[in-house]
């Protein structure tokens, strides 16, 4: 498969959006924050708390993207917001690729250390296979984060190593 990568612009925002409401393991709650960084990024484009990678398929259709930026107060740490990949191209890499793209540009960026946070929920569950694949590290669970029987679950990958 041929992917383009490239930053998020103003006129991809209706792609986005779409792809968020196609992925059925995010709620409306889920997708509304997630349009809120796309929201606030687009709204200042100088802004420096949110990085923006999207995947397009040879037809120039958006098929994912990744959301990541550096953590407040700390020394060179990066989160990662937001990975989604159409699930039409599911399986076929697009994840691996941003993901890396992403690893990239922190490194890029002399960062240090990369967190992502997610649910223990059984939906999240090939978001958590897919992390340890990618050599993220299990740092934390915290019991009931979310809410009561739905922990919150924390990878860690430190860069150089």
């Amino acid at each position: 498969m041929i992917l383009t990568m490239r930053p998020m612009v103003p006129e991809d925002r209706p792609g986005l959006e779409r792809l968020l409401s196609r992925i059925k393991v995010f709620n409306r709650e889920d997708q509304s924050i997630a349009m809120d960084l796309v929201d606030f990024a687009i709204r200042n484009p100088r802004q420096n708390d949110y990085d923006f990678i999207l995947a397009f398929d040879g037809s120039e259709q958006l098929i994912g993207y990744a959301c990541f930026g550096p953590t407040p107060m700390t020394d060179r740490t990066f989160d990662l917001y937001w990975i989604a990949v159409d699930p039409d191209f599911s399986g076929q890499g697009v994840g691996k690729v941003l993901l890396k793209k992403v690893e990239a540009e922190i490194s890029g960026q002399k960062g240090r250390m990369i967190i992502i946070e997610t649910s223990s929920a059984p939906e999240y569950a090939p978001s958590r296979g897919f992390y340890l694949r990618n050599n993220y590290l299990l740092a934390e669970t915290i019991k009931d984060f979310f809410r009561q029987g739905e922990d919150r679950v924390t990878y860690v990958k430190v860069l150089g190593q």
